[in-house]
């Protein structure tokens, strides 16, 4: 097996380390799938590098140095520099960052054109996205249940400015065409998006078979019920790659402090005119993103996003030192306002 395929290149390869180069394709607890030059198989991390050296420890789509084992687990020495990686707050400890994807070149992020549409959401997967260091593509799916798609590609144009968006149909094939281009050999591709989206009919539409399973979808709310257990990578017979994870479903933010900025690139285009370098965009002075807002030129929602990203960033990045501050904002008033009535300038 040709691990090129699978879209390692030269670049990849570190100084002064040797081993056999692989590539993650599935995370399970404590074992890792992997497929190199001696064919796809399973290996586990080796102590010593991982746990006294400080190696990334590998997610699906990392490219790594390991030592083969013909008749057993492969032991996996190094994780190699990552081009791009989807992280979040880890799950299981609370605080910290999990990797949860890595080395892929697109995502698509998707909503449907019934009930899953959110311009919210949007906003919100492609601030992870730009940070991620990846190239976002809209996909609005689902398109045989509306005849009517300016109203969705204004509000897209709205929230994602610049961003390549698709109207398509895996049941009709409708603007399926488009996206052949994406679908490149060598190329890794991590579709983002909420259940019901559809995602999984349009990966084995595109595939031409049937790569991953389709749930059924409840009629209450038009959600789909969670089909992958594990993260893996999927390669496709025109030679492309698919990474699946269920970690993309709660997708919380991590650093996105350079996400943000492109994402909001509105916002931060009117923010570095504002008159004071720590203004927050309310009252204040000189404040250019309010004068945008009043004059038309900027939506107050956008505002209203960025603050809820930042804001929750700030808080999953250190969760105990937000809920400090915000404890002691909350007593602050408190007492600032038991300090008024004494004065006799708030009646009982």
């Amino acid at each position: 097996m040709n691990i090129y395929e699978y879209g390692f290149t030269d670049d990849f390869i570190p100084e002064g380390r040797s081993g056999t180069h692989a590539r993650v394709i599935s995370v399970h607890k404590g074992r890792f799938g992997v497929v190199s030059k001696y064919g796809e198989g399973f290996a586990r991390l080796k102590s010593r590098e991982y746990y006294f050296e400080g190696w990334d420890f590998p997610t699906v789509g990392d490219f790594v140095l390991m030592d083969y084992v013909e008749n057993g687990d492969s032991r996996i020495t190094a994780t190699l520099p990552r081009r791009t990686f989807f992280s979040r707050r880890d799950p299981d400890v609370g605080r910290g960052e999990q990797v949860i994807a890595a080395n892929f070149d697109y995502v698509f992020i998707m909503q449907s054109l019934k009930d899953n549409f959110n311009p919210k959401r949007m906003e919100r997967y492609l601030t992870a996205v730009r940070q991620s260091g990846a190239e976002p593509v809209i996909l609005l799916t689902k398109a045989d249940l509306t005849d009517d798609y300016l109203p969705y590609i204004l509000e897209t144009s709205r929230v994602a400015e610049g961003v390549a968006t698709h109207i398509v149909s895996a049941k009709t094939g409708y603007g399926m065409e488009y996206l052949t281009p994406y679908f490149q050999k060598g190329k890794t591709l991590v579709f983002l998006g909420s259940s019901g989206v559809g995602k999984s009919s349009l990966v084995n539409a595109l595939a031409g078979e049937q790569i991953m399973d389709v749930s059924g979808i409840r009629e209450s709310d038009s959600r789909g019920r969670h089909t992958t257990t594990h993260r893996e990578l999927v390669l496709l017979s025109c030679g492309a790659m698919v990474i699946d994870t269920p970690g993309m479903r709660e997708l919380g933010m991590w650093d996105v402090t350079e996400g943000l900025g492109q994402a909001f690139s509105d916002i931060e285009q009117y923010a570095a005119m504002c008159r004071f370098r720590d203004c927050r965009h309310e009252n204040e002075p000189g404040c250019a993103v309010r004068a945008a807002i009043e004059s038309g030129e900027l939506d107050e929602s956008r505002l209203e996003s960025y603050r809820k990203l930042k804001t929750e960033a700030k808080y999953s990045d250190d969760k105990e030192s937000y809920r400090r501050q915000k404890e002691q904002w909350a007593k602050s008033i408190s007492v600032h306002s038991r300090k008024m009535k004494k004065a006799g300038k708030i009646k009982k």
